[in-house]
């Protein structure tokens, strides 16, 4: 990226400079600008571009100078500074001050070096760069002066040394201006330029328009001209559906959008003889007021939904009389139901296939199929490594039996979703406690990929209730858009909230890591205001999605627009979603050019930032692209294509009506600018 080095303006210029368009990363000069400590926070604290806060000084070791550039620099990184830029030549004492701020408040610290009078031997330049290392620079900056080409590839050459993403290093002087622009086509996070020509803070300088038509050419970038607004939540809104058809009376659920998914709920609703009808975005849902062995149900169809066919089954063998037959289309018809055979067993269920698959294991059990109940409330230690889907339909089943259950469920996963579902049921009246177990750095941290286990205590004889409530938008939907602007520009997106228990929130938490800029503008309450996610450099991140296998795509589209190598764990919750979608991915990024292989449970991606790619000709591969009829699939090929350097053609796009019809038509909204 392109950071534009600002120096003598007060406020109100620097506010004028970074609401500018044509700015995308800025420095502000500490030491240069006219600045008390209220501006210096308002500007970091606000600023939704990334913002690197530099405070050289004048005489270095002289406590009082040291003192005003710590002072400032302080100040700036509590106000929310993405990098904090500090002289190697700094005291130690300095030195400490600056790296604890850094690391409490998550700035990233820069230790930079400078000798305006030329550039030294190789193992000079070596060693300070070991030195700004060693000191705590997570990014090492390095400007020396150059009078020949020599100069200049002695100070390149620290780019063999270094890590992508982690070296900012250049010659100042006219003889090092082009080293400004290698410098980014080495693997430099960002480089420097001048407002303009006459504002250059060091000899050789470019300007910023002539840096952005150097490095960026005709490339487009997304800036949509209004904010977007998520759908809803298929994760609340089926749950919902549910148990709204199970409630004794009229229950609204407002804000809802259809998709396949959530229509398959409502088709399950109305075998169970609800009542639903809708207006606008309004649903309206008369229950049945069901009873265990109440209710004559000879077959429900779940469309193509997993969800709704796994709850469907505890619930159906709770309430109907007799045996239900449950069918399904598509994907979900050759998805195995992990482990569902034994755990209904454990309740004294039986599931019966019409079609035996070839394999003859009991877990391969798939729909279509016929429930056999009744279900029988009790004690079972359950296997969660299968997922959350039909824990939450017993979740969702038991509390109207008579007696007393308890799940114990072992090895969670997705364990937001069983989370989801007993707060959807608590709105419907139904109550159940819940603990969760780890060792001491769960105890710590509460961090659920720490979790161990979950003990689920369900009181009998509980009855639904009608209720009124909002549904959530939709953090799945969210991340592909979020994704887009860390990668491509920016975006505003409405309707979400920060606090949701989502899985898919993870995606706040990745883009973060990854570097990605992001804020959250003032709404109706402090966690529902528009996300804005802004491009920033990016950098390879390590992260876990067995609880929210749904990023896989998204996030490994975002892992390929990030320096260096990046690796996804979970891969084992992949195989069995609407494709092999762990294979899926591999075959979308290999063949757009992209490293990428799986090692046991890791997806290991290596990446490059989008201004490396532009720079060196690797954009990504355009071409003709399968989605294997998965709705995640579409959604990571349409941002993936947004970097590619041909077309993306691909083959099915239909099928994002699973969980977002509007999709397509929402994407064009991210206008290329």
């Amino acid at each position: 990226m392109i950071c534009t080095s600002i120096q003598r303006k007060d406020a109100d210029g620097i506010w004028e400079i970074l609401n500018s368009a044509q700015v995308e990363m800025a420095e502000i000069r500490l030491d240069l600008c006219d600045l008390d400590e209220d501006d210096i926070e308002d500007i970091f604290l606000n600023s939704d571009i990334p913002l690197v806060a530099t405070c050289r000084i004048a005489r270095p070791g002289n406590f009082d100078d040291e003192t005003l550039a710590e002072g400032k620099l302080l100040k700036a990184i509590e106000a929310g500074a993405r990098y904090a830029d500090l002289e190697i030549e700094a005291s130690s004492r300095m030195g400490r001050r600056i790296r604890q701020a850094c690391g409490e408040y998550g700035t990233i610290l820069i230790r930079s070096w400078h000798d305006f009078q030329g550039t030294p031997p190789e193992a000079i330049l070596l060693s300070t760069l070991e030195k700004c290392r060693r000191f705590g620079g997570e990014i090492v900056k390095i400007a020396t002066t150059a009078t020949s080409e020599a100069d200049c590839e002695r100070i390149m050459g620290l780019y063999r040394e270094a890590e992508p993403g982690t070296l900012v290093a250049f010659a100042m002087g006219q003889a090092g201006r082009e080293s400004r622009l290698e410098a980014l086509r080495k693997g430099a996070p960002f480089t420097y330029a001048a407002l303009t020509e006459s504002e250059a803070t060091a000899p050789g300088q470019w300007s910023a328009s002539e840096m952005r038509k150097a490095v960026y050419g005709d490339f487009r970038f997304i800036d949509p001209s209004a904010p977007i607004r998520m759908p809803s939540s298929k994760s609340f809104a089926q749950r919902a559906i549910i148990a709204a058809a199970l409630a004794a009376g009229t229950s609204h659920l407002y804000g809802y959008s259809s998709c396949g998914d959530n229509e398959a709920a409502i088709g399950v609703a109305r075998a169970l003889g609800a009542d639903v009808s809708t207006s606008g975005d309004i649903l309206t849902i008369t229950g049945t007021g069901a009873r265990p062995r109440s209710m004559g149900i000879g077959t429900v169809h779940a469309g193509e939904s997993g969800l709704t066919a796994r709850m469907a089954i505890p619930i159906l063998a709770s309430i109907a009389k007799g045996p239900v037959a449950i069918t399904g289309e598509g994907s979900l018809t050759k998805r195995p139901l992990a482990g569902a055979h034994d755990i209904m067993a454990s309740f004294g269920v039986i599931l019966r296939p019409d079609e035996p698959r070839k394999t003859g294991r009991k877990e391969d059990v798939t729909v279509p199929l016929t429930v056999s109940g009744p279900l029988i409330a009790g004690r079972a230690d359950i296997d969660g490594r299968g997922g959350s889907q039909l824990i939450s339909g017993l979740l969702a089943a038991l509390p109207m039996e008579e007696g007393k259950s308890v799940i114990f469920v072992h090895e969670p996963r997705s364990i937001p979703y069983m989370f989801i579902t007993m707060d959807v049921l608590r709105k419907f009246g139904i109550r159940i406690d819940s603990e969760m177990e780890g060792g001491d750095d769960f105890m710590e941290s509460q961090e659920w990929t720490l979790c161990s286990g979950i003990n689920f205590r369900i009181k009998g004889g509980q009855r639904y209730m009608p209720a009124d409530f909002a549904i959530e938008c939709d953090w799945s939907a969210a991340a592909n858009f979020m994704a887009a602007g860390a990668i491509f520009g920016s975006v505003e997106l409405e309707g979400l909230d920060s606090q949701s228990l989502q899985a898919d929130i993870s995606i706040m938490d990745i883009l973060i890591d990854a570097g990605a800029g992001m804020s959250q503008l003032e709404g109706a309450t402090p966690s529902t205001g528009p996300i804005r996610v802004t491009r920033a450099p990016l950098k390879a991140f390590d992260t876990g999605l067995e609880n929210c296998p749904d990023l896989f795509p998204i996030v490994s589209v975002l892992a390929a627009f990030c320096e260096g190598e990046s690796h996804i764990t979970g891969v084992g919750r992949l195989r069995h979603k609407e494709t092999d979608r762990a294979a899926a991915i591999v075959e979308m990024l290999t063949g757009m050019g992209v490293p990428a292989e799986i090692a046991d449970d890791t997806l290991i991606i290596n990446g490059m930032g989008l201004t490396r790619r532009i720079l060196t000709g690797n954009l990504l591969r355009g071409g003709k692209f399968t989605s294997h009829g998965d709705h995640r699939m579409v959604m990571a090929l349409r941002v993936a294509s947004l970097g590619a350097s041909s077309p993306v053609e691909i083959d099915d796009t239909a099928c994002v009506a699973k969980s977002y019809p509007l999709f397509n038509e929402t994407f064009g909204q991210l206008l290329l600018v």
